[in-house]
């Protein structure tokens, strides 16, 4: 299992199959459905085609993905962060997501910004970019702490979203 970085509270790693109970409890959260989107990943089984055509597929193919973020020594599952490439940018785009109990403890400011860090120098990227809803305002606000840079906005996947900018 591929460790993508770690932090002082922090390991961020690859994603298997194993964390398919994980995927569904996260995935069907009401602010994951409403601020990303319902990925419809309601089984084990629908989480297993899910981490094999998403994250593992992602591995694979561009050596980066969405990763498990997970609480050190406790090794408690907290959400994920991430590089996705999709087909509608131009450049790869940061993704994360958190369980709502471990909101505004900084956890996903920190798996975003050695994310962010670690992950463009390793896949030797200049710019990495991310979407968000404009309602989203602590999205909004952590994508602003780390660095990106609002850039306008885009159509995605049938709804308007903020377009930010990450550059080294």
């Amino acid at each position: 299992m591929k460790v993508v970085c770690e932090t002082e509270r922090l390991t961020i790693r690859h994603f298997n199959l194993n964390d398919a109970e994980f995927i569904v409890r996260l995935l069907n959260e009401e602010s994951f459905i409403r601020c990303i989107t319902d990925k419809n990943v309601r089984t084990n089984t629908d989480a297993i085609n899910y981490l094999t055509n998403g994250p593992i597929l992602s591995y694979q193919a561009y050596e980066f993905g969405l990763s498990l973020v997970l609480l050190k020594g406790t090794e408690t599952p907290i959400g994920m962060c991430g590089f996705l490439k999709r087909e509608e940018l131009a450049h790869p785009d940061l993704g994360y997501a958190f369980l709502p109990e471990f909101w505004g403890k900084g956890y996903a400011n920190e798996a975003a910004d050695s994310v962010l860090k670690e992950g463009m120098a390793a896949n030797s990227l200049n710019t990495v970019l991310a979407v968000t809803l404009p309602d989203n305002f602590s999205s909004n606000s952590l994508l602003k702490k780390v660095g990106f840079n609002l850039k306008g906005t885009i159509d995605l996947y049938d709804s308007q979203n903020n377009l930010y900018e990450f550059c080294v």
